[in-house]
Protein backbone atom coordinates (compact mmCIF):
# COMPACT_ATOMS: atom_id res chain seq x y z
CA UNK A 1 0.00 0.00 0.00
CA UNK A 2 1.32 3.07 -1.09
CA UNK A 3 1.25 6.70 1.25
CA UNK A 4 -0.42 9.05 -0.80
CA UNK A 5 -0.24 11.97 1.89
CA UNK A 6 3.37 11.98 1.42
CA UNK A 7 3.00 12.04 -2.68
CA UNK A 8 0.50 15.35 -2.12
CA UNK A 9 2.68 17.37 0.18
CA UNK A 10 5.07 19.91 -1.89
CA UNK A 11 7.92 19.49 0.47
CA UNK A 12 9.81 22.35 1.51
CA UNK A 13 9.86 24.81 -1.73
CA UNK A 14 13.01 26.84 -3.17
CA UNK A 15 11.62 29.79 -0.79
CA UNK A 16 11.60 27.74 1.88
CA UNK A 17 14.95 26.19 1.79
CA UNK A 18 16.63 29.68 0.72
CA UNK A 19 15.20 31.07 4.34
CA UNK A 20 16.61 28.47 6.26
CA UNK A 21 19.92 28.62 4.66
CA UNK A 22 19.72 32.58 5.21
CA UNK A 23 18.79 31.72 9.04
CA UNK A 24 22.00 29.15 9.66
CA UNK A 25 24.26 32.06 7.25
CA UNK A 26 22.84 34.91 9.40
CA UNK A 27 23.22 32.91 13.15
CA UNK A 28 26.79 31.56 12.38
CA UNK A 29 27.79 35.22 11.82
CA UNK A 30 29.02 34.77 8.08
CA UNK A 31 26.34 37.64 6.50
CA UNK A 32 25.70 40.76 8.44
CA UNK A 33 22.63 41.10 6.97
CA UNK A 34 19.28 42.81 8.61
CA UNK A 35 16.61 40.30 10.01
CA UNK A 36 14.69 41.64 7.24
CA UNK A 37 16.60 40.54 4.56
CA UNK A 38 16.90 37.40 6.47
CA UNK A 39 13.55 36.28 6.58
CA UNK A 40 12.82 38.06 3.27
CA UNK A 41 11.95 34.16 1.72
CA UNK A 42 9.79 33.87 4.44
CA UNK A 43 7.38 36.15 3.62
CA UNK A 44 8.14 36.36 -0.24
CA UNK A 45 5.08 34.27 -1.51
CA UNK A 46 2.82 36.23 0.47
CA UNK A 47 4.34 39.60 -1.15
CA UNK A 48 3.96 38.09 -4.76
CA UNK A 49 0.48 36.93 -4.08
CA UNK A 50 -0.56 40.49 -2.47
CA UNK A 51 1.16 42.09 -5.63
CA UNK A 52 -0.67 40.08 -8.11
CA UNK A 53 -3.94 41.09 -6.25
CA UNK A 54 -3.35 44.87 -6.14
CA UNK A 55 -2.34 44.68 -9.78
CA UNK A 56 -5.81 43.03 -10.57
CA UNK A 57 -7.55 45.13 -8.46
CA UNK A 58 -6.00 48.12 -10.43
CA UNK A 59 -7.00 46.67 -13.73
CA UNK A 60 -10.69 46.29 -13.03
CA UNK A 61 -10.47 49.91 -11.33
CA UNK A 62 -8.85 51.58 -14.66
CA UNK A 63 -11.67 49.74 -16.98
CA UNK A 64 -14.36 50.67 -14.61
CA UNK A 65 -15.35 46.78 -13.83
CA UNK A 66 -17.65 46.93 -17.21
CA UNK A 67 -16.42 44.81 -19.90
CA UNK A 68 -18.64 45.27 -22.91
CA UNK A 69 -20.08 41.54 -23.98
CA UNK A 70 -20.40 41.20 -27.96
CA UNK A 71 -22.67 39.10 -28.94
Amino acid sequence: MSDKSQAASGGIGVLGLLGVAFVVLKVTGYVTWSWWWVLLPFYGGFVLVLAIFLVMLAVVAAFGGRAKVRR
